[in-house]
């Protein structure tokens, strides 16, 4: 108890005292008030778990592929009718699967063109569709419509099926082909060599037996 006594009796003189005194005392190294505490270090050991989780590699992202299909019926004022399935992943190639019934047996000019226009027929679909302002020819030619897709060939019983990949008919982006139509031609296409004056044009493949516009469908 009487120990306490002089600490009690600095704190009474501390707080009587002006305040620039009160900072002067506690400015003074050998004041009776001054702490000798200076704070605690802690050391914390690091978790082993904790450093497991900075050296775990980050996964890569998972790239998952935009996966498209579009669909054409095709339709004309003959017995000629067909469908036309197309598939494209990501930015890549598209698929064109062709089945088409009621064709004379023999190769047959197919084309996609223009316009998804069938208010006049297949004759409102416009010319072939050439984004890139080229004369016509083969699907493999470095020279050709982005619309040339050479010939399908039908058997004996008049049915043509074909499987076509090409890279010049997207379905998405500025030379999307949704929305343009498929056309199947009276004759065989001859691929910007026959030497007629519609051969750089057409392929000199005649008339249009059928078409359809090409739409989007749900993958």
């Amino acid at each position: 108890m009487q120990a306490a006594l002089p600490a009690m009796a600095a704190l009474t003189v501390l707080s009587a005292a002006p305040l620039q005194h009160q900072l002067a005392l506690f400015e003074n190294h050998k004041s009776p008030l001054q702490s000798s505490f200076h704070g605690v270090f802690l050391k914390l050991k690091p978790s082993p778990y904790s450093l497991a989780l900075a050296a775990a590699p980050s996964k890569p992202p998972v790239v998952v592929a935009a996966s498209k299909k579009a669909v054409a019926v095709l339709k004309g004022s003959s017995a000629v009718e067909g469908v036309v399935t197309l598939t494209q992943e990501d930015d890549g190639p598209t698929t064109v699967n062709v089945r088409v019934t009621g064709l004379t047996p023999g190769p047959h000019g197919f084309h996609l063109h223009e316009y998804g226009d069938t208010t006049n027929g297949c004759i409102s679909t416009g010319a072939h569709f050439n984004p890139n302002n080229m004369t016509h020819g083969a699907p493999k030619d470095e020279v050709r419509h982005a619309g040339d897709l050479g010939n399908i060939v039908a058997n004996a019983n008049g049915i043509a099926e074909a499987t076509i990949t090409d890279n010049q008919i997207p379905l998405s982006g500025p030379n999307s082909v949704v929305g343009r139509a498929f056309v199947v031609h009276e004759l065989e296409d001859d691929l910007g060599k026959g030497g007629h004056e519609l051969s750089l044009s057409t392929g000199n493949a005649g008339g249009r037996l059928a078409c359809g516009v090409v739409g989007m469908t749900p993958v």
